[in-house]
């Protein structure tokens, strides 16, 4: 459960990020702040915005990729966010199961989305996650 909510903490800094209203540093400690995280979680919620914005060029390549009707800047900004958050787990936590990655998303995409994003969401990142596994490896681009 802590680990959801500090996905949500991440999510929400993200989001910050992304509209340009905040800088990562401050983003990070308001939203774990507003979800009431303990060092654990907030250490999570750094290590995964962290990770967003260090391979954001790489994450963001792939899920164009697979989404080829929706460019990333059409795209709603908290589904956009949503996927960053999942394609990094998947292509950079090996510790994180991909279902729970996936899994996690959707549930963020249902609470904080419109009423198709859990389901866009999905689809975007199922066809990733099999990708990958066809590949092999946490960091494979497609071809």
């Amino acid at each position: 459960m802590e680990r959801r909510r500090a996905r949500e903490a991440a999510l929400k800094a993200l989001f910050g990020i992304d509209l340009g209203h905040t800088r990562p540093d401050l983003a990070v400690q308001h939203a774990v702040e507003l979800v009431g995280l303990e060092e654990a979680g907030a250490r999570f919620v750094r290590e995964l915005v962290g990770g967003v914005l260090k391979h954001r060029q790489e994450i963001d390549e792939l899920i164009q990729s697979f989404s080829p009707e929706w460019r990333l800047e059409r795209m709603a900004t908290v589904d956009r966010n949503i996927l960053r958050l999942s394609v990094f787990e998947l292509l950079h936590r090996p510790d994180i199961p991909r279902s729970v990655s996936i899994n996690e998303a959707v549930e963020l995409a249902k609470k904080y989305g419109d009423k198709d994003s859990s389901r866009f969401v999905n689809g975007i990142l199922g066809q990733i996650a099999r990708h990958l596994e066809g590949q092999g490896s946490f960091t494979s681009q497609p071809s």
